[in-house]
């Protein structure tokens, strides 16, 4: 079991500059001797429209001591005050300055990964195409827990939870979410807005990609997991037990937890 009794706050709070202007950037320090080898760029949820970073605060303490890298948890543009592409090219001028100050940040430089949950896995997958696609920077992994992915919101599992009473108000938060994100229905079928619509998803880095049984973002996870390994890229999916994620707090404390800790840490280990 992963610890829990960390103090769920970070290190250090540093701003940085972005796409859409300053950028608050949360770090969470491992206990190793510095500089380390790899560095994690951590996405919060929130639908796009939320700053949930405080509810992902002690998952990130718990992920870096746990997975022996320090943790950055950058803040990004949200909707509907800054909708798509906002938010991803925050994401992305995040993690070209992640490199640019790593002699700051206590980091060797060699291997960046990204990931997030929820909405912030949704920011996870796309910076993994846009780092493709612009040519840097170089990511060792990407870790999806979660994730949105589609906007479209046809998945099966989606499908049923519209229909159940107990889910059909997170279905419809999610749907507000994605409005007012991409207010421009054209935005809705680009790659860098809905990563499982995607064309091209070839020459992408290691993905490890968890889903929770019972999430309506659950089929969503697994259908991404076959496109990109149809693709030719490595993949590892992780189901995780039924439990209640009906709110961003409750997403977080599961990937605080096993067996998503342990998932991860070996994961990582494997890429560094």
């Amino acid at each position: 079991m992963a610890p829990t009794s960390l103090p769920p706050s970070p290190d250090e709070i540093l701003s940085w500059p972005a796409h859409s202007g300053p950028v608050e950037v949360r770090v969470f320090r491992c206990d190793r001797p510095r500089p380390g080898d790899a560095l994690l760029v951590f996405f919060h949820p929130g639908g796009f429209v939320v700053d949930d970073s405080d509810a992902a605060d002690g998952c990130l303490s718990v992920l870096a001591q746990a997975c022996g890298m320090d943790v950055l948890a950058p803040s990004y543009a949200l909707a509907p005050a800054h909708p798509f592409p906002a938010a991803v090219e925050d994401a992305h001028a995040v993690l070209r300055e992640a490199v640019a100050r790593r002699t700051a940040l206590g980091w060797k430089g060699k291997r960046l990964f990204v990931g997030g949950v929820e909405a912030g896995g949704n920011l996870a997958a796309v910076s993994s195409m846009v780092c493709r696609d612009r040519q840097g920077p170089e990511l060792a992994g990407q870790i999806l827990v979660m994730p949105m992915l589609d906007t479209c919101m046809l998945g099966n599992s989606m499908q049923c939870a519209a229909g159940q009473a107990d889910q059909v108000e997170l279905v419809a938060s999610m749907a507000r979410s994605y409005r007012s994100y991409l207010p421009h229905p054209a935005d809705r079928q680009h790659p860098y807005a809905s990563p499982l619509q995607a064309r091209r998803l070839g020459q992408l880095p290691p993905a490890q990609i968890f889903y929770t049984e019972g999430d309506p973002l659950a089929d969503d996870s697994r259908a991404y997991a076959d496109k990109l390994r149809a693709a030719g890229n490595e993949v590892e999916l992780v189901g995780l037990p039924p439990a209640d994620v009906g709110d961003d707090e409750a997403r977080c404390s599961i990937t605080a937890d096993d067996p998503c800790v342990t998932a991860m840490k070996r994961f990582l280990d494997a890429h560094r």
